[in-house]
């Protein structure tokens, strides 16, 4: 569906709904007139690009004559990226329109908030908790003046895994299955291996089918650092834009789409935990990173060195960048199974 014309100019002017901590403006479009009302947003988490980079070419097709159809089947709120920071301070290795993303520029320079200050657990508690960051009190009034919606998915990414992983909310799953199935074939068809972990209900996530989990939970989030002794960073968590879009009212359907960069084969084919190849990857990728982060210290000469072996390295490991498109492809995927979900497809 997501045709060539979406890289036409738009049609609908952005609104300005807010503005980060560094005072950089926040865009927020409301497009269609449809009878259900789904939202969207991105940039949630500062290194995970793609969510982003797919809903600003949504916006401009569900803004053209290609999204007519949508636009009477749904009103759209679409929240493109809700922390622009988050964007500049990863613009180092965030190449506008790269058709997939370098490894070792990302280790070198990517930047993620820490637990309990990410955007996505940062929404307000209510209409008094002025402590939470800005940009989430901005979306958290766009969305409470259009509430309740039918359907909302927060586009998220992850640095490595197997393959595209999806979080569904939990009390839908029994309506969920067969479409997940299909989206589950749709990805296996295309060449990829969707990504598979058990966590036994850790954070908030419950394993629910190959290649899909419960979406985490803030309440579970503080459960697990209380429990590992950290009651400061449990006491930081605020309600994630799930939880939040569920709290204004409605039973919203909740979806979160979690695109790797970084393809790591064999995870997941012992599922643990602890899983495996999972173990293995995560101590091979810290290692190149220390390389990366120790060579930048002594000079751009031998950081361009240590980066073309970790390169290297990491392609004859099996380590892939998973292509920027089908990223989009199944990120939009998801999106369409929501839809259909909620009587909008």
């Amino acid at each position: 569906m997501l045709s060539d014309e979406i890289d036409g100019p738009a049609a609908h002017k952005d609104a300005r709904i807010g503005r980060s901590r560094e005072g950089r403006p926040i865009s927020a479009y409301r497009i269609g007139d449809g009878p259900r009302r789904v939202s969207l947003i991105g940039g949630c988490h500062a290194d995970e690009p793609v969510g982003p980079r797919f809903l600003r070419r949504l916006v401009r097709f569900l803004a053209g004559p290609g999204g007519a159809v949508l636009r009477k089947a749904a009103t759209w709120f679409v929240v493109p990226h809700v922390n622009p920071d988050g964007a500049a301070a990863n613009a180092a290795w965030q190449t506008p329109g790269a058709g997939r993303y370098d490894f070792p520029a990302y280790l070198r320079h990517r930047v993620r908030e820490l637990p309990g200050d990410d955007v996505e657990f940062g929404f307000p508690r209510g209409e008094e908790d002025r402590a939470a960051r800005p940009e989430n009190r901005a979306a958290w009034a766009f969305w409470r003046d259009a509430a309740p919606f039918d359907l909302h998915v927060s586009l998220h990414g992850m640095s490595v895994a197997a393959g595209p992983y999806f979080l569904v909310e939990r009390s839908w799953w029994p309506r969920l299955r067969e479409a997940a199935a299909g989206l589950a074939r749709e990805v296996e068809g295309a060449g990829h291996t969707l990504h598979d972990v058990e966590r036994h209900g850790e954070k908030g996530f419950h394993r629910l089918a190959r290649g899909f989990c419960s979406r985490p939970d803030s309440r579970a989030m503080r459960r697990h650092f209380q429990a590992v002794g950290d009651p400061e960073t449990a006491g930081r968590f605020r309600p994630s834009s799930m939880e939040a879009v569920r709290a204004l009212g409605g039973d919203p359907l909740t979806l979160v789409t979690e695109m790797p960069l970084f393809v790591t084969p064999g995870v997941g084919v012992e599922l643990g935990p602890p899983d495996p190849a999972l173990v293995r990857w995560r101590k091979r990728i810290a290692g190149w990173d220390a390389r990366i982060r120790k060579a930048a210290e002594e000079g751009e000469e031998v950081a361009a060195r240590v980066a073309a072996e970790v390169r290297g390295e990491a392609a004859r490991a099996g380590l892939r960048a998973m292509p920027v498109a089908d990223q989009m492809r199944f990120q939009w995927a998801f999106v369409r199974m929501g839809l259909g979900a909620v009587g909008a497809g």
